[in-house]
């Protein structure tokens, strides 16, 4: 169940299958003058199967694949290398995702979008941390969650999903950003002729209608108590909305998402992606297994 060797040899065959028409006849996705240890098909795969099997420490994973797998990655690189080449293979990682998810959303119309914070450090070490602080574009900022009723330090997720909790589109803003500016970025992600379902952070008349006349999506928020026109806001949407909430309860208990080490932006951006990734792929297995797509921990287990 828990063999990482043939985890890994499953989430390689997915990836390569994802990525055949960009993959040479070494499994390679980038021009190397010679020819890596390990291919860049192996870089992905091994990533993803990390996120899979919930291991968030990589030092603990080396130390593994050394000591109790060492027969089956012979070809094994260095910790540093494979950080520096996954960084630079996250669009590929990103890839995958967008391809599976297409498959298994095929003839859905309607979507949920919803945030979570996604924090860096703790909150009173908030002036001690480096972390972005490179770029002011990049870096970290105070936000305040409504679930726990605290602030935090960090960045928040932006996450589209169908009503069976597939990935449809992510990003990643700073804590500070309202969760309204997000659906701008929707109307360039392709959706069109959908519903789109948030909750009471999603509220404007402006974006709604605006989404509405530029790609036909319908955006259906429930209404403030105090607000004067009352919309059209259906039990059914609220009931359909605890889907996403599931999957961020999943991807913070197996995936760990609010537990990183990452030191730079672009640490944290592959680390993520490739959490959204497992997801997918562990969806995907269960799928083709004719299996609940969402039962993430039973995925690997046959």
């Amino acid at each position: 169940m828990h063999n990482l060797k043939t985890n890994f040899d499953k989430i390689y065959r997915i990836a390569k299958s994802s990525l055949s028409d960009k993959l040479d006849n070494t499994d390679n996705l980038q021009f190397y003058p010679r020819k890596p240890k390990m291919n860049d098909c192996s870089i992905i795969a091994l990533s993803i199967c990390q996120e899979s099997l919930g291991i968030d420490s990589e030092n603990y994973l080396w130390s593994k694949l050394k000591t109790d797998y060492g027969d089956d990655f012979p070809l094994l690189i260095d910790r540093s290398n494979f950080n520096r080449r996954r960084r630079r293979l996250q669009l590929f990682v990103h890839e995958i995702t967008n391809r599976l998810s297409k498959k298994l959303t095929e003839a859905e119309d309607v979507f949920i979008v919803d945030s979570i914070p996604i924090p860096v450090c703790k909150i009173a070490r908030e002036k001690r941390c480096k972390f972005g602080r490179e770029s002011f574009e990049v870096s970290p900022d105070k936000g305040y969650s409504a679930v726990s009723k605290s602030y935090y330090y960090g960045y928040k997720l932006h996450l589209v999903t169908s009503l069976t909790g597939v990935f449809y589109s992510m990003d990643l803003t700073k804590a500070s950003v309202h969760d309204v500016s997000y659906l701008k970025e929707i109307k360039q992600s392709g959706m069109k002729n959908a519903t789109l379902i948030g909750d009471k952070g999603y509220l404007s008349k402006q974006v709604q209608l605006d989404l509405f006349e530029y790609s036909n999506v319908k955006l259906k928020t429930p209404a403030r108590s105090n607000q004067k026109e009352q919309n059209d806001w259906h039990p059914t949407f609220r009931k359909s909305r605890k889907r996403i909430e599931t999957l961020f309860s999943q991807l913070c208990d197996q995936m760990m998402l609010k537990r990183n080490y990452a030191k730079t932006i672009n640490g944290l951006n592959i680390r993520l992606i490739s959490k959204i990734a497992a997801v997918t792929i562990l969806q995907w297995i269960n799928y083709q297994q004719n299996k609940p797509i969402n039962h993430l921990k039973h995925a690997l287990a046959a």
